[in-house]
């Protein structure tokens, strides 16, 4: 979309008739990651490079809300003391690139600011609230949908149902791309394949382990360079006006990391005394409230993992009830209403995988002269602007928000910051 938009700016056909934009894709729109997504939207990143793609984004997501189908009621990242300090770096940092939020501290303060939204709110051991009033979540599928119409209305062709399975080289770069449908002659390639990279990847013979200069300023050689994660997420079925706030209100995405001790609203057991985290929001989508948890890690090497199926169609990754009974209680545990709703989750194959780098933040780079890697790292859905920086870059512009992102971090130990949150992408 935003390719054909430029192209048409400085004069350039697009179509039939001109420059073609050809999308490939192996099932149909929204068949993968961004078709399951959780949907949400937010610029809660501890890493400041993350912070600054995502300001860009949401302002992207605000500028056509109807067609993107975005509701823009903002983000919550509620927090315990061990992340206290982050998090108000975060808030500091959003201060000063102009992004709304208010930030909250102290646990009576917390509890006082939550209970002012939810009269129900008693999640423990929280001593900050960073409340973010732009952000929110949009339609997995419709927001796709919007998408597809603009593209095609600019001139672009959708090729649904083709697999690629190999390129065919020329002095160094991809000449054309072959399918299972047919071979097409290219000029450039943009790779954005979501959880199918690894197989692209190998297809372009790209390395499949890396050096890494690691924060000790040592080389550590060897490290994967693919590795998977299985996404843990559901819905619990209630009318999505369940979660509204005390003034009726549709409430803002809420992300909840604690050390509180978690135990089962089923039977009372312990499901864990370490930091854990879930999120959640009401979704007319969906059909009820949905959210999820920390992920889990897939041990196997990542040519072993099989992607296919994918999503809820998967044999293997897909949530169990293990996650069922940590992400209810653990609704029960923030808000009041939620307690003995175990029994309305819905006991329905979700969730699915994600393919992630080696410091699990995307990677935006070119490489084989004229491939241009888009790996999301799992991010991809919320970053919606991303694909208007590719676009500038394929036209020969520089992006100074992609910069962070080049493949040579990872050599040069320019990683970006941990955080202390239990999500490995925060």
């Amino acid at each position: 979309m935003h390719l054909a938009q430029q192209l048409q700016a400085k004069g350039r056909a697009v179509g039939a008739r001109g420059t073609r934009i050809v999308v490939l894709d192996k099932t149909g729109i929204g068949a993968g990651a961004s078709g399951i997504a959780c949907g949400a939207v937010r610029n809660n990143y501890y890493q400041p490079a993350m912070r600054e793609l995502m300001a860009h984004s949401v302002s992207v997501w605000e500028s056509d809300a109807q067609a993107y189908s975005y509701h823009g009621v903002g983000y919550m990242q509620i927090s315990p003391e061990v992340m206290h300090a982050q998090v108000g770096t975060i808030y500091e940092q959003q201060k000063a690139i102009g992004y709304d939020s208010v930030f909250i501290e102290g646990g009576a303060e917390s509890r006082k600011y939550m209970q002012g939204l939810f009269h129900d709110w008693q999640a423990k051991n929280i001593t900050s609230v960073l409340h973010e009033k732009r952000g929110g979540y949009a339609n997995n599928q419709a927001s796709l949908r919007g998408l597809e119409q603009k593209a095609r209305s600019l001139g672009v062709e959708i090729v649904t149902g083709a697999t690629v399975t190999g390129f065919r080289t020329g002095n160094g770069a991809i000449t054309a791309v072959e399918t299972d449908a047919g071979t097409i002659a290219c000029e450039q390639v943009v790779v954005a394949v979501g959880p199918w990279i690894n197989s692209i990847w190998n297809m372009l013979a790209l390395p499949k382990t890396i050096p890494v200069k690691g924060r000790d300023g040592k080389t550590h050689e060897g490290v994967r360079m693919w590795h998977y994660m299985a996404l843990q997420e559901g819905t619990l079925g209630v009318d999505p006006d369940f979660q509204k706030t005390n003034d009726g209100a549709m409430p803002p995405v809420i992300h909840v990391d604690t050390d509180a001790p978690l135990y089962s609203d089923r039977n009372g057991q312990l499901i864990t005394d370490k930091l854990w985290g879930l999120y959640y929001k009401p979704d007319f989508h969906f059909g009820g409230v949905q959210g999820g948890a920390m992920p889990a890690m897939v041990e196997a090497d990542a040519d072993q993992v099989r992607v296919d199926p994918y999503g809820p169609k998967s044999p293997e990754f897909v949530v169990d009830d293990n996650f069922a009974d940590m992400w209810t209680s653990a609704l029960a545990h923030c808000q009041k209403r939620f307690e003995n709703k175990h029994g309305v989750y819905r006991k329905e194959p979700s969730g699915g995988i994600g393919c992630f780098t080696p410091d699990n933040f995307p990677v935006f780079d070119r490489f084989r002269d004229n491939v241009y890697v888009i790996a999301d790292s799992n991010h991809g859905y919320k970053m919606i602007g991303v694909g208007k920086l590719v676009a500038d870059e394929l036209l020969g512009g520089k992006s100074a928000l992609l910069e962070p992102f080049r493949f040579s971090r990872y050599a040069e130990g320019r990683l970006h910051p941990v955080s202390h949150s239990p999500f490995p992408w925060s």
